[in-house]
């Protein structure tokens, strides 16, 4: 199926298991992957969830609402060692979870179809922020009210969800963006704690928005907030792209306290300083187009 990708040029592959699939759907014979060829919608619920300032959440306050109107975004790539736990830990809440194989040279995607994931798959490797793209339009196509986005290395916590979506209903906000320093990381070394910082004040200067923690992959949206998202850096400048959005937006946005857990996986996979100094490349070269 195309028409999921951030260019309309790369096709992507949509996968599900075949006992979620209609008679119309064709059975790829010897694999586990459904080629979703009809316009097949899985029931869901539809319960509908904007703070004139950003706030922040420090309450432990839990709501019982419905999981099947959150769709979970994963953006992985060759994460095989990892995804298969962090999606049935994601799974297990009620939630939807659409994972993007960005062009993985492993078995990340046959795996996370074997616990459960939807999968979209990207034929060459697009980097993390069309990956996000690719899995935010596809969660807006299935109808989500609200749509998270998770990394596929470890670090966040599902326990963290509900307490990112009860922010967005109970402080009317479009957009609950997770703080490690409003919270707590785990593990986390001092070079990277002051590249987080210095990523801060940029953030600060170029957008005009007082964040704690602005490198943080778990964030929620809701739908109309979700929409107003077009991700165009496709390497890892598209969190400080994806910030400059939320202010244009003026749109309502919330901090979050959330939990970040480093392992010695999780920071091999990590952003480095070669990485760092990309991104701050790339976002001169975008301000000097506009």
């Amino acid at each position: 199926m195309t028409g999921y990708s951030p260019r309309a040029d790369i096709p992507v592959r949509v996968s599900a298991f075949a006992a979620d699939a209609t008679s119309s759907c064709a059975i790829v014979c010897g694999t586990n992957f459904v080629r979703c060829r009809c316009r097949y919608r899985p029931r869901r619920r539809d319960p509908r969830g904007l703070l004139s300032k950003a706030g922040t959440v420090t309450a432990k306050h839990r709501r019982k609402f419905d999981t099947q109107s959150i769709w979970i975004v994963v953006a992985a790539f060759n994460e095989a060692a990892v995804i298969g736990p962090i999606v049935s830990d994601l799974l297990r809440p009620g939630y939807h979870v659409v994972v993007v194989d960005d062009g993985s040279d492993d078995a990340t995607g046959q795996i996370a179809l074997s616990v459960g994931a939807t999968v979209v798959t990207h034929p060459v490797n697009l980097g993390q922020g069309a990956a996000l793209q690719t899995g935010i339009r596809f969660a807006l196509q299935q109808d989500a009210s609200y749509v998270v986005t998770f990394d596929a290395d470890g670090q966040h916590r599902p326990s963290d969800i509900a307490r990112l979506v009860d922010a967005l209903v109970d402080h009317h906000a479009a957009y609950a963006l997770g703080s490690r320093f409003l919270g707590s990381s785990r593990g986390m070394p001092l070079r990277r704690r002051l590249m987080l910082q210095a990523a801060v004040w940029l953030t600060r200067v170029m957008t005009g928005l007082r964040l704690s923690d602005t490198h943080n992959g778990l964030r929620a949206m809701t739908r109309e907030g979700a929409s107003r998202i077009s991700l165009r850096q496709n390497r890892m400048a598209h969190a400080s792209e994806l910030l400059e959005q939320i202010a244009a937006s003026g749109l309502p946005h919330i901090e979050v306290p959330v939990t970040i857990d480093y392992t010695r996986y999780s920071l091999a996979k990590g952003q480095r300083l070669r990485d760092s100094l990309t991104i701050l490349f790339d976002l001169s070269a975008q301000k000097l187009h506009r």
